[in-house]
């Protein structure tokens, strides 16, 4: 044997050996990891069901998180999405040394690990720009995560409705409404742009549940690069005595030196910012940290006359008399970019500009600051802006929900076939759905105030201005958009001189998952937020003549729309299923301009500038609204419905929602129309109002039914499947339909 076959030999002993320690290294991991992986820091996998925890929102107390109707108060009430068994709550103190979530078993235990965050949300803005947080937070988690949100009443309807179509795996909210909470603080003036708002995290000691021992606290203006789960674990490096966690902060603030003319509240050294909290609950209540915070303010306020940063003046304040309290956190998880912000000399090495875990916006400019470092991180920002979020429904490993593959079992194995499987999803779909995405403020005006209720896509938001300027009541529209386009559209309101004054259009987002454009879903969504007593259901792409609104308002005692009980010097027995007609109209002139009057449509309809809408298309849609003799009409009159009749209407707020199977184009109004009809609504057309259509490219959705056969093959299959379903429930009151249907 040579030296060349010893060294052979003994390199092949060294595979061998290496490959042995490998595999015994897996086995190893395995083993651990099928005893439970890592747990939470007091080994507790979910300290309590959401289920336990009592409803009381008047005094400041959290609702839950998906929707249940309380039966008695008609609130609207939210349990745990995490799997637990909402039938049987349990004693919340039974549950606080929890060793692990109830209903798993031993080899489930610690791997599901549970980090609680609260935010004050308050307002129709603070939803759109938490909702970003929100993504950055699921985009990098590894952990289940419980919210806690501090909430006026629409922001916690916004907050309900997307988190309930969403549909996130791993994740639960509760809710604790401010009006309960502004006693505590309303008596501390605040020159802060963010309000009373801005101090309402000084009392979530006293708000959250007793059973709750830790929770990170955010301000709603920051985005995460890094997992939640690693600030989480900082909790480990409390000593017995500090009971917060913050960062410095990263200016000059409290040093002075930035303004001549202004005194900073006390703090130590450059104080502490307050858009990331580790709260420590169970010490902060043993030292009485409502009476502690509350007599350090009332000493100061003689002084100071006014917060200028809100929480974070009064904060510093107690900590700089108990500096035992405060755990000092690394400068990288809140790293704040303001105009006079230090965070790159402080925290970033000179060769690096990736270290920081939390960005923080803390500035009234937001993206547009002038900070050395706010280009690199708005580019950030504007990432998580456009992410899908459809993508961010997933579950955390070891916590994915129990029932999620049985759902979506059940929806595959009813489908009617490949291609049509989009539209038959569209009947129990949710279309994840953000409410009021901008401001709003309208009340009704009376019992017979009327809400235009209309759906639109991206490429129809040419037509809002001019809708406005021809409706002056309330709106409430739907749009069907991607998440850059959501942000695109916020924009497009903020830069328009006419869609910013307005704060009676109610936009509600519902974001785009699937190939088919949800036309009733979206028509529902927008009828469901409408206040006032009536609706007009019309379409984005009609302009009604000017004062439509006025004269309609003006339609619904003569008609007697309104309920008999509302209605004085009425007979009680007349009918209330009713539903006014407004005659439409369309040109093909892109530059005409809409009549006025009725007497200036019928001179432009004698020239053709104008005519009936559709009559040379889809006659049967609108034909037995009966036009010439709406043009020598001078009095409301009554028609028959008739097969494919599809008009616009005036009805009640309560009327009977959209069939939501029906997408894309065809027969998504006439389904509607139909159920009206089977369930005795009268037809009254109106003699001197109107609306036009205006002309544009044709969709997407209308290329495709004229151009494939499968297309027109599903929608077919969808008619049969709703008329069979009218029969069903009506019986032969639903004969005519059927009947009228096969012709």
């Amino acid at each position: 044997m040579n030296i060349a076959d010893c060294w052979n030999i003994m390199k092949l002993r060294r595979v061998g050996w290496l490959a042995l320690f490998l595999i015994v290294g897996v086995f190893v991991i395995s083993i651990y990891l099928n005893r439970g992986g890592i747990s939470d820091v007091h080994g507790e996998a979910y300290p309590y069901p959401a289920e336990a925890v009592p409803v009381a929102p008047q005094n400041g107390q959290r609702t839950q998180s998906t929707p249940e109707v309380d039966q008695k108060s008609g609130e609207q009430r939210h349990s745990s999405a995490i799997g637990e068994d909402s039938q049987h709550p349990v004693d919340k103190d039974a549950l606080v040394g929890a060793a692990h979530r109830p209903g798993k078993d031993e080899s489930q235990r610690g791997k599901c690990q549970l980090v609680e965050i609260a935010i004050v949300s308050a307002g129709y803005n603070s939803t759109r720009t938490a909702t970003t947080l929100i993504k950055s937070l699921l985009f990098y988690r590894s952990s289940a995560i419980h919210l806690h949100l501090i909430v006026d009443a629409p922001a916690q309807q916004i907050w309900a409705k997307l988190f309930e179509t969403w549909e996130i795996a791993n994740w639960t909210a509760s809710y604790y409404l401010t009006d309960g909470l502004k006693p505590y603080v309303s008596w501390i003036p605040n020159k802060h742009y963010s309000g009373i708002y801005g101090l309402m995290k000084l009392v979530l000691p006293q708000i959250l549940p007793d059973h709750l021992h830790k929770v990170i606290v955010l301000d709603t203006d920051i985005i995460f690069a890094s997992d939640v789960t690693e600030l989480w674990e900082l909790f480990r490096r409390f000593n017995k005595q500090q009971a917060i966690g913050l960062v410095e902060n990263q200016s000059d603030w409290y040093l002075g030196g930035i303004w001549k003319n202004y005194k900073a509240w006390p703090a130590t050294g450059r104080g502490y910012n307050t858009g990331v909290i580790l709260m420590d609950l169970p010490k902060l209540r043993q030292i009485h940290w409502m009476e502690k915070w509350k007599t350090v303010t009332e000493r100061e306020l003689p002084i100071m006359q006014a917060t200028a940063l809100a929480d974070q003046d009064i904060f510093n304040a107690v900590l700089k008399e108990n500096t035992e309290l405060v755990y000092v956190l690394p400068c990288e998880w809140n790293a704040q970019l303001s105009d006079h912000s230090k965070s790159r000399e402080l925290c970033v090495n000179s060769d690096s500009l990736t270290g920081f875990k939390i960005i923080h916006w803390n500035s009234p400019k937001k993206m547009q600051v002038k900070h050395r470092l706010g280009r690199y991180y708005k580019n950030d920002y504007l990432t998580f802006v456009a992410h899908d979020g459809n993508l961010l429904r997933r579950g955390v490993l070891g916590c994915t929900p129990a029932n999620s593959l049985v759902q979506e079992s059940e929806m595959s194995s009813d489908t009617y076939d490949e291609y049509c499987y989009d539209f038959e999803r569209l009947a129990e779909m949710k279309f994840r759905t953000h409410l009021y995405f901008t401001e709003y403020d309208y009340e009704p005006t009376g019992d017979t105030d009327v809400t235009l209720v209309a759906q639109l896509s991206f490429d129809r938001l040419q037509m809002l201005e001019s809708l406005c300027q021809h409706w002056s009541g309330p709106m409430s529209l739907a749009l069907y958009v991607s998440d850059p386009e959501a942000q695109q559209f916020a924009d497009f309101v903020y830069d328009s001189d006419v869609l910013s004054a307005r704060r009676n259009v109610g936009f509600h987002v519902v974001y785009k998952d699937g190939t088919v454009y949800p036309v009733n879903y979206l028509r529902n969504v927008a009828l469901s937020q409408a206040r006032t007593g009536f609706v007009f259901l019309s379409d984005i792409d009609f302009l009604p003549m000017l004062d439509l609104y006025e004269r309609l308002k003006g339609s619904i005692i003569p008609a007697h729309l309104l309920h008999p009980a509302t209605q004085e010097g009425h007979d009680l027995s007349v009918q209330h299923a009713k539903a006014l007609i407004v005659p439409a109209f369309e040109t093909q002139r892109y530059r005409v301009s809409v009549p006025s009057n009725k007497s200036e449509l019928a001179q432009m309809v004698k020239t053709g500038d104008i005519v009936s809408f559709r009559w040379d298309v889809w006659p049967k849609g609108h034909a037995t609204t009966n036009y010439s003799r709406w043009l020598e009409s001078s009095v409301p009159y009554t028609v028959e419905w008739e097969p494919d009749y599809e008009p616009y209407i005036v009805v009640s707020r309560d009327v009977p929602r959209y069939d939501q199977r029906f997408g894309g184009f065809g027969w998504n109004k006439v389904s509607h129309l139909m159920d009206l009809a089977v369930k005795g609504y009268e037809l009254i057309v109106l003699p001197d109002v109107f609306i036009v259509h205006m002309p544009h490219a044709p969709s997407i959705d209308i290329a495709k039914f004229r151009s494939k056969s499968k297309y027109r093959r599903c929608l077919n299959k969808l008619k049969q499947d709703f008329v069979r379903d009218l029969a069903k429930i009506y019986g032969m009151k639903a004969t005519k339909y059927l009947i009228d249907d096969k012709r």
